[in-house]
């Protein structure tokens, strides 16, 4: 056990080789052995209990010239300021007789604050590690055993020392930059290409060396500051973006230890921690206000220390421990993986599209639809962006009485003028795939909708058009499914149905591919061949396509979970370098990180 020194008083003279040495530099060397860190000397400094010739230095900072008396008179410690022990869960990850690693679990704050006296992971460690308690460890104040820290939103592994001399030497190896830090974060957006590591020459890497101070006008947060800010160095590895561009999952690495580093760098960069509404309030406004299930699954900054590798400070053997994201971290990831799955229905004129989607309709639980023919319908009414464009482009002999867009007379022109026909498509068909994105766009949250779209195929939307921005992938359709229908019936009884005369029917067949490249192109195919009712109708086919869409967004999500473990254990798995043992005091950084 080591001695408590706050009932001493420590006596040094200056020689002549100590001038320009700082004040704090010289206690510490001369109190080396004695398990009292830089740090706690800094405060009794500042605190007024060191003496230069008899008076008080309340600078660590001050030089000495190299002849002065000099005394430091620790403050009496009282155990009744310290924290009390209290009850509660705290998941031991690594533990020894010289320090223990927590897995942090969310909404704990690592000690007491002012305002906030109890309820601290400090409170839970003096209950389950009783040895830091004041009167066995000599540790005084409100972080026995702390030698870094993490936010009170903040998951994951911190480390505590168990004695003093332990905490001393932990301390000098997170000065030293002795210690590699892992986060796991997941953020808005997708990195931009401009923020990469040219270096490094991968898209998906970046650093950041941008110097952190307090904000300039908010005492409460810290800020990236281009004077007066100390350094602070941060790289990042983006390991994961949802197909949409929301968010991505990164690996970063503090190579320093600046209060809310990761918080600061990631959002000056334009990509704010979700769930932090102090660093990235517009984004986190923005998130809420769209609503559904997402809007729910960040209730908390989303960063998680992953992994940390140090050398015992007693054996020095490298401890490489990782600890994986607890289960709202994995959730949020889940429901941004799990968006909506998009089915597109086509198939040939007649095949009984527009009936299948009626029966998906009158499933149980029926997904959103959409349907292309609908949509031309209400393109074509007197007013709408359809009619207009038409009028515009061909005459308003196109249109009827009403305004609308007289349909038997352009299938007249365009049967009469067939080259007409894509100039009408460049009219009508960006018009119609802007309404089926404000469609997938609109149930994003659902488990999957159905889009009966025609011309799916010919009109290029299965490669995507090139509509979408870079960032976000062109999603069309996950699932394409053909409707296949028996030619005699497609051509008797479907033709009928519908009023279409054989030579219209055979109009429209010939601007679609046929019936057997298109069929090929889809992934799944629905036979109609068995009328609408009972298990052989579109009825019994339409509950199987759900059965068969049900089992592939399970595929999907087992296949995530998947890449997902890959992808922690490559982090868990890189190589990582740690300094020696023999670290220059005069180069330590005592700044105890806090992410």
């Amino acid at each position: 056990m080591n001695e408590t020194p706050e009932s001493k008083c420590f006596e040094r003279a200056a020689a002549p080789n100590d001038a320009g040495t700082r004040l704090d530099q010289f206690w510490s060397r001369e109190l080396s052995g004695s398990g009292i860190s830089r740090e706690r000397i800094k405060d009794w400094i500042v605190g007024g209990f060191a003496k230069i010739g008899g008076k008080a230095c309340r600078k660590p900072g001050h030089r000495l010239e190299g002849d002065e008396k000099l005394a430091l008179l620790p403050p009496a410690f009282s155990i009744k300021d310290s924290p009390g022990a209290e009850d509660g869960p705290l998941p031991v990850v690594y533990r020894d007789d010289d320090l223990v690693v927590i897995d942090k679990p969310a909404m704990l704050a690592t000690h007491p604050a002012p305002g906030k006296p109890d309820g601290t992971l400090v409170n839970r460690l003096l209950h389950h590690f009783p040895q830091l308690l004041p009167e066995t460890s000599g540790m005084e104040g409100e972080r026995p055993g702390i030698v870094h820290r993490l936010d009170k939103d903040t998951t994951g592994l911190i480390m505590v020392a168990l004695n003093e001399g332990t905490r001393l030497a932990l301390s000098k190896a997170f000065a030293a930059r002795a210690v590699s830090k892992t986060y796991l974060a997941i953020v808005h957006g997708r990195p931009k290409a401009e923020l990469v590591d040219q270096e490094a020459g991968d898209a998906n890497t970046g650093r950041i060396d941008l110097p952190i101070g307090r904000h300039p006008s908010i005492r409460t947060k810290m800020a990236v500051l281009p004077k007066g800010g100390r350094e602070a160095r941060t790289s990042w590895r983006r390991l994961w973006t949802d197909r949409l561009g929301r968010a991505s999952l990164m690996a970063v690495r503090l190579h320093t230890g600046r209060t809310h580093q990761i918080r600061v760098h990631l959002a000056h960069i334009g990509h704010p921690l979700l769930g932090d509404p102090v660093y990235g309030p517009a984004q986190h406004a923005l998130w809420g206000a769209h609503g559904g299930p997402l809007a729910g699954l960040a209730p908390r900054q989303m960063l998680h220390a992953f992994r940390l590798a140090f050398r015992h400070p007693r054996t020095g053997e490298v401890l490489d421990i990782r600890r994986d994201p607890p289960e709202d971290f994995s959730a949020l990831l889940n429901a941004l993986e799990a968006d909506c799955q998009r089915v597109v229905l086509t198939g040939m004129p007649g095949c009984g599209k527009s009936a299948l989607l009626r029966a998906l309709g009158r499933q149980p639980q029926p997904p959103p639809t959409f349907s292309a023919d609908a949509c031309v319908a209400a393109l074509y009414a007197p007013g709408a962006d359809g009619a207009t464009l038409i009028a515009r482009s061909f005459g308003r002999e196109l249109l009827d009485e009403s305004g609308g867009v007289d349909r038997p007379r352009l299938l007249a022109l365009l049967q009469e003028k067939p080259s007409l026909r894509r100039e009408l498509e460049d009219i009508i068909h960006p018009l119609v795939q802007h309404a089926l994105r404000e469609f997938w766009a609109a149930h994003a949250s659902a488990p999957l909708a159905v889009a009966e779209v025609p011309l799916f195929l010919e009109a290029g939307w299965r490669s995507g058009s090139g509509e979408a921005k870079s960032s976000q992938p062109d999603v069309l359709a996950d699932v394409l499914v053909g409707v296949r229908c028996p030619e005699e019936m497609r051509q008797g009884a479907m033709r009928e149905s519908r009023g279409l005369t054989p030579e219209t029917l055979a109009a429209f067949d010939s601007w679609q591919w046929p019936a057997e490249r298109k069929l090929s192109a889809c992934d799944l195919v629905i036979d109609n061949d068995g009328g609408l009712e009972g298990p052989d109708g579109l009825d019994g086919r339409a509950k199987e396509l759900l059965a068969a869409l049900a089992a592939q967004r399970q595929e999907r999500a087992r296949l995530f979970k998947a890449r997902q473990d890959a992808l922690l254990d490559a982090v868990a798995g890189e190589t990582v370098e740690l300094p020696g043992e023999d670290l220059d005091e005069s180069e330590l950084d005592w700044e105890e990180d806090e992410a």
